[in-house]
């Protein structure tokens, strides 16, 4: 074997050294964790409804909700509020155009607490679905219904669910539903297309825990379907240096699946509010583990598709 020269030996001491310096930061740091992702983020569930800004004296004006959205770098929202005039509100605002956030309105079937619990059988309701549609907002029309809630999934076959199915695709609307994963079948049934050309958006993918593979399975059904992922059970781990990262099996149903999914803060009561930085913060550093294109895609790019917002980097 010839000998070495004083270069080459300066340099295989260098490569050991590396090579130690790798072994050492993986057995006693763990593995590195990524930066969080620096992108525009679209909160695809968002409510701002009479309790947070009542009247505009708070507890959550728009002076403080907006805030809260610009300096986490949240530059549009899909917002759907109890009554509609939180939406309308937020729509009409000139300080929302000041802060950089575009306003994508839903109609809420809500214009009290009472009514999440029998609007899939009250025809006011729908009533009340077409008036708003016509009416639209300050800023533009409505390009949704929901968020609506169906506790029962026998309830997805009530007559007004069915009329208001019909009525999003007759009227090129997404839906944004918190159903269990039963639900979803007999809602899409209700469509011309029986859900190949409908565009629900599954609040929280699910909330009462279905598995990666029913929501896998759904996913290839309906090839429109989109799953929202606040509240979502499952979906991040600790690891063992404590930090949070998704879960093995939902991080390969995202990679699989990376324009299908969107994130939401669900600012359903007020202390969600409380928690919005923490909960973007917390969306920023999962995000950050994925490739980049998936991150833009789930954090931006899949909600600018769906209602014509300009890509990531635009």
């Amino acid at each position: 074997m010839p000998a070495c020269t004083g270069f080459e030996w300066f340099y295989l001491l260098r490569r050991m050294v590396i090579a130690q310096a790798a072994i050492f930061l993986i057995v006693f740091c763990g593995p590195v964790l990524a930066a969080p992702y620096a992108g525009p983020l679209l909160d695809a569930h968002l409510h701002y409804n009479q309790e947070a800004w009542n009247g505009q004296s708070g507890p959550h004006s728009p002076t403080d909700v907006l805030g809260r959205m610009q300096r986490n770098g949240v530059r549009a929202i899909v917002s759907n509020s109890r009554p509609n005039d939180g939406t309308k509100l937020l729509a009409s605002s000139s300080q929302t155009r000041e802060a950089g956030v575009t306003v994508v309105p839903f109609i809420r079937l809500y214009r009290n607490r009472a009514d999440y619990d029998n609007w899939f059988r009250d025809e006011s309701i729908f009533d009340m679905v077409k008036d708003e549609f016509v009416r639209g907002t300050p800023s533009g029309p409505f390009r949704g219904i929901g968020e609506f809630h169906l506790y029962d999934s026998a309830n997805a076959n009530g007559a007004v669910a069915q009329k208001l199915m019909a009525f999003a695709e007759d009227n090129g609307l997404a839906i944004l539903a918190h159903v269990d994963d039963v639900a979803i079948d007999p809602l899409m049934a209700h469509t011309g297309s029986r859900g190949q050309a409908t565009r629900l958006i599954w609040a929280h993918t699910g909330i009462g825990g279905a598995s990666v593979e029913r929501v896998e399975a759904l996913m290839a059904r309906y090839p429109l379907l989109l799953g929202e992922l606040s509240y979502r059970p499952g979906l991040t781990c600790t690891d063992a240096t404590g930090a949070t990262r998704l879960c093995p099996e939902w991080r390969a149903l995202l990679l699989k699946y990376p324009t299908r999914f969107l994130i939401g803060s669900d600012t359903w009561v007020n202390q969600r509010w409380l928690y919005y930085d923490e909960l973007m913060t917390g969306y920023r550093a999962w995000l950050g583990d994925l490739p980049p294109e998936v991150a833009s895609n789930i954090a931006w790019n899949n909600g600018a598709r769906l209602f014509g917002l300009p890509p990531a980097g635009k």
